[in-house]
């Protein structure tokens, strides 16, 4: 496996969503965007899905071993915030992820989100903290 080429689909899938968030249902542009995106995942989930589902059984393994482990596509956020800082684009999740039980953060709102820029899993905890739990290298 190709470390860039599973980071530029999930920059693809990323932009995509964002884009999606942008435009109302009415848009005639929705349903063909929806598409394209269901497809990516399609094409992401054939080309690495085994390789990201062992990373999050380690991951539930570690974080949160009573909760199941669910496709990669999932754990991606339905809207991201693109930076750019010194010429590198990074990725933060707005909104979505998978919500799961942390035994290190009870009563704490707390999702794993897959995000690329790098490609890694953050755990949000609540809308204030936010913690790298893995990387690509």
């Amino acid at each position: 496996m190709k470390n860039e080429e599973l980071e530029q689909a999930l920059i693809l899938l990323v932009e995509k969503k964002n884009q999606l968030a942008t435009i109302d249902y009415n848009d005639s542009q929705y349903d063909d965007l929806e598409e394209a995106i269901h497809d990516d995942e399609d094409n992401l989930l054939e080309k690495y899905g085994d390789f990201l589902e062992d990373i999050l059984a380690d991951v539930h393994d570690e974080l949160c071993p009573d909760d199941d482990v669910l496709l990669p596509t999932a754990y991606l956020a339905n809207k991201y915030v693109k930076k750019e800082e010194n010429g590198a684009v990074t990725y933060q999740a707005a909104e979505g992820g998978v919500i799961v039980d942390v035994d290190e953060y009870p009563n704490h709102l707390t999702r794993l989100v897959l995000v690329p820029g790098p490609t890694r899993l953050m755990l949000q905890v609540g809308k204030q903290k936010e913690e790298e739990v893995w990387r690509l290298s």
